[in-house]
């Protein structure tokens, strides 16, 4: 991915185009979890941050379940601030700047709706940017690189000569004040969601949390082993991925890690369905980064975040008698392949 924002920075430099920043890498691949050995993606988000003479503006959106935040894009006066070699006064103040913006690239122009940054506009373009820069690297003469539909993010599959194939998907953020919390392009799981709306993402401090755990954890343990059977079990049920992330979370700051040695493997994947079966009965899985005070403090939470009241994923149990029982039955179910799999010595 460096060399994609190595060229983007030479080409948008000192442009009206967004400013990129070193990508983060996020989610089950990076934190050593993931159910699929064969088609895994990697995913990494790409901070972007406004170009010169423009500052972005978070306002909050509707809460669908979790918060959601356009994002306005103003142009400000630079001229008090130190300019580039040969300009006096910003392209606001400058006749001749303001020509020269409008003939080139914009993001208000190309990729905002209304003043705010559009997410589907903003992935056709680095869909489109990445498609034309590979054909001038190298490496396109040995791997092929195939761009995948996504009307919110920038997805690719790289083939390598032996038929190897590499799933990327890029996710555009910005990041909330100097935390690790961030608006990103990411779907949602709303029936609709406005190309305007940007979700909240806390996958920079996941991968920061499990990064924090690996240094502290004794190299022989079996935390990561448990998350990918549970996971890996879920394939095809009702239950979400997340669910069973949140509850890993929960235990992992919960039990002293030291007690998370290989050959207690089975006992801890009993207290990891334990403590999911509990919550199903109370109807309450609280998010882990959402007035929780058991976060580690390395990990930078937006005010309103670490002072909220705790966020129940569960809410729904509590208002559908039917969807409670069915994720009982669930389960029931999810216990069993568990248990089946580990007996079969998978």
């Amino acid at each position: 991915m460096e060399i994609f924002i190595h060229l983007y920075q030479y080409i948008f430099s000192n442009t009206c185009f967004p400013v990129l920043e070193k990508a983060i890498e996020v989610g089950s691949a990076f934190e050593g979890w993931s159910p699929r050995k064969e088609d895994v993606t990697y995913r990494l988000i790409l901070p972007l941050k406004p170009p010169r003479g423009h500052i972005f503006h978070l306002e909050p959106g509707p809460v669908w379940p979790m918060r959601n935040f356009r994002i306005r894009v103003e142009s400000v006066c630079t001229c008090e601030m130190e300019q580039p070699a040969g300009e006096t006064r910003c392209f606001l103040h400058d006749p001749e700047q303001e020509h020269g913006r409008n003939a080139c690239f914009s993001i208000l122009d190309d990729l905002c709706t209304a003043s705010y940054l559009d997410v589907q506009k903003t992935a056709r373009y680095f869909q489109m940017f990445v498609r034309r820069s590979w054909r001038a690297l190298p490496l396109s003469a040995i791997r092929r690189l195939t761009v995948l539909p996504s009307d919110r993010s920038c997805k690719f599959c790289v083939t390598q000569r032996r038929g190897k194939r590499i799933f990327i998907e890029l996710l555009f953020g910005v990041q909330e004040g100097d935390s690790d919390i961030f608006v990103s392009s990411q779907y949602t799981e709303a029936a609709y969601t406005p190309s305007t709306m940007w979700p909240e993402t806390y996958a920079v401090a996941e991968m920061k949390f499990f990064s924090y755990i690996a240094r502290k954890a004794h190299p022989d343990t079996c935390y990561l082993r448990c998350l990918q059977l549970c996971v890996r079990c879920l394939l095809g049920r009702d239950f979400s991925t997340y669910t069973l992330k949140t509850v890993m979370m929960h235990v992992l700051t919960a039990m002293p890690l030291s007690t998370w040695h290989r050959r207690y493997s089975w006992e801890w994947l009993n207290d990891i369905l334990h403590y999911l079966q509990r919550c199903l009965h109370e109807k309450r899985l609280n998010h882990f980064f959402i007035g929780n005070e058991n976060v580690p403090e390395e990990i930078i939470l937006p005010l309103e975040l670490r002072v909220a009241e705790p966020f129940n994923l569960f809410q729904h149990l509590t208002q559908n008698p039917y969807a409670s029982e069915h994720a009982k039955l669930e389960f029931e179910e999810l216990r069993s392949r568990v248990h089946r799999m580990l007996l079969d010595g998978r």
